[in-house]
Formats: C-alpha cells, sequence, structure tokens
C-alpha cells in the first residue's frame, strides 16, 4: 500500500481534546477502510505566517498512513466538512520516516538551547554593540546644555 504523511491544522479555539477527538476519527476512518496510521504526533499550538480564516494559530497534527488512496481520498473530504479544520496536506512519500520527526527534533533541539543558557551568541554582558558611549573621539567633551543655548540667541 503507498505511504503517506498527512498533517492538518485544527482551530486554535478548540481544545487539545477536540483535536485529540479529531485525530482518533482520522485513524478511525484509515483503518476502517484497510489502512493503518503507524505514527501520530500532536506538535501543539503554533503560530500561522499568516491569517487563515480568522486565525492566527493553529493545533498542527502529524500522521503518518499506510493506506490506499481511497482512504486519503475519504479523510480529506471529512476535513473539508470540519469546521473545525483550517487546512490539511496529503503527501505520498517512499518510505515513513521513523522516530521523530523534523518539527519534534527542532522542539527538543530548542529545549536544549534553553537549558544551556543563551542563544546564538552566548550570555551578553551589558553594554551591548556600542560600549558605555564615553568616548567621543576627537570632538572633545559636550558643552553645557545653557552654553548651547546662549550660542544660539
Amino acid at each position: 500500500m503507498p505511504l503517506y504523511e498527512h498533517v492538518f491544522l485544527a482551530r486554535q479555539d478548540a481544545s487539545t481534546q477536540q483535536v485529540e477527538e479529531l485525530t482518533t476519527q482520522m485513524t478511525g476512518i484509515v483503518e476502517g477502510l484497510g489502512g493503518k496510521v503507524t505514527k501520530t504526533e500532536n506538535w501543539g499550538v503554533r503560530s500561522l505566517t499568516y491569517r487563515m480564516n480568522k486565525n492566527r494559530k493553529a493545533h498542527f497534527v502529524l500522521l503518518n498512513i499506510d493506506a490506499p488512496s481511497a482512504a486519503i481520498a475519504e479523510i480529506e473530504r471529512q476535513e473539508r466538512i470540519s469546521e473545525d479544520v483550517i487546512r490539511y496536506l496529503s503527501v505520498r512519500v517512499e518510505e515513513l520516516e521513523e522516530g521523530p520527526s523534523a518539527m519534534m527534533r527542532k522542539a527538543d533541539r530548542d529545549r536544549e538551547r534553553d537549558d544551556r543558557g543563551g542563544g546564538f551568541r552566548g550570555e551578553r554582558d551589558g553594554g551591548g554593540f556600542r560600549g558605555d558611549r564615553g568616548d567621543r573621539g576627537d570632538r572633545g567633551p559636550r558643552r553645557p546644555r545653557d552654553e548651547e543655548t546662549a550660542d544660539e540667541e
């Protein structure tokens, strides 16, 4: 049977329990039509790149599916009907990825970075890029404000 990666986005208003119910519903459809879901990953609520149907965030769910094309067609039909699903995408692949997906590995990598402290540049001291701004170079010291206003008059 063909192998598919299927990702769907559920509204941010939907609770985690509702998203789990949607996932089990999709899994039931696949199994009812002679296929099987080999992996299910819930990526959680993530920000969208742009607004879709007035939503700025969505629940992301990945399903790795080993099923006939009729099962995928039925899943997509059900997702078009459902008001909770914003978008979906099914991609046929040569082989299913073992272990965590790239999104889950990225989340783990980000978590490790936070544990180490700092980001790309590490911990920083105060001062930033410009230093203490005390040195004015060859321009000499600043004049007091009273002298500046007196010269202008």
